[in-house]
């Protein structure tokens, strides 16, 4: 049995030995060191074994189940917390004294490190900017720090309401 291949550079069809498979040599026609390729046996064909319709049909039901559970994780994530929406509606009027509760529960949450719910708070306020920045400019102003926070230092407590501020603006 010959091997049967063609040269890259001058394309001449050449035909050589079994024996020289995997090794180098010359081409007839313009004499460029060629490699001769393994021999292609018959018998290396790949034997494959027949489809399986319920190891099949178990796979798709699992494709079907990850894309409906990835689905509802993706819109689980969407829904806002406890079902309700962020907080009061822009066009509902709130009192001071609840805006100025908000205030201090999301200044408490910060420094608490409670970023969601903080973010959540912050929402509520969102809503009430011009006198959510009053209440604020009111607490920098302030000689006294509120009881609540009396235990958050200065600087940090300033930091907390300077970041809502320009969240506000």
């Amino acid at each position: 049995m010959t091997i049967k291949f063609q040269c890259s550079l001058c394309g001449k069809k050449i035909e050589a030995p079994d024996s020289t498979g995997g090794k180098w040599g010359k081409c007839p026609g313009c004499h460029n060191k060629v490699y001769v390729p393994q021999p292609v046996a018959d018998e290396d064909e790949l034997k494959l074994a027949p489809i399986d319709e319920t190891e099949e049909q178990r796979q798709r039901q699992l494709m079907l189940e990850t894309l409906q559970i990835t689905r509802d994780i993706l819109q689980e994530k969407n829904m806002p917390e406890g079902g309700s929406g962020p907080g009061p509606a822009p066009t509902t009027d709130i009192n001071e004294e609840k805006l100025t509760d908000l205030i201090l529960r999301y200044l408490r949450q910060m420094a608490n490190g409670d970023l969601d719910d903080a973010q959540r708070t912050a929402e509520q306020i969102l809503p009430h900017r011009r006198k959510a920045v009053l209440i604020l400019d009111r607490l920098v102003t302030s000689k006294e720090t509120d009881p609540e926070l009396e235990d958050i230092p200065k600087q940090v407590l300033l930091g907390y309401i300077r970041n809502l501020r320009t969240r506000l603006s």
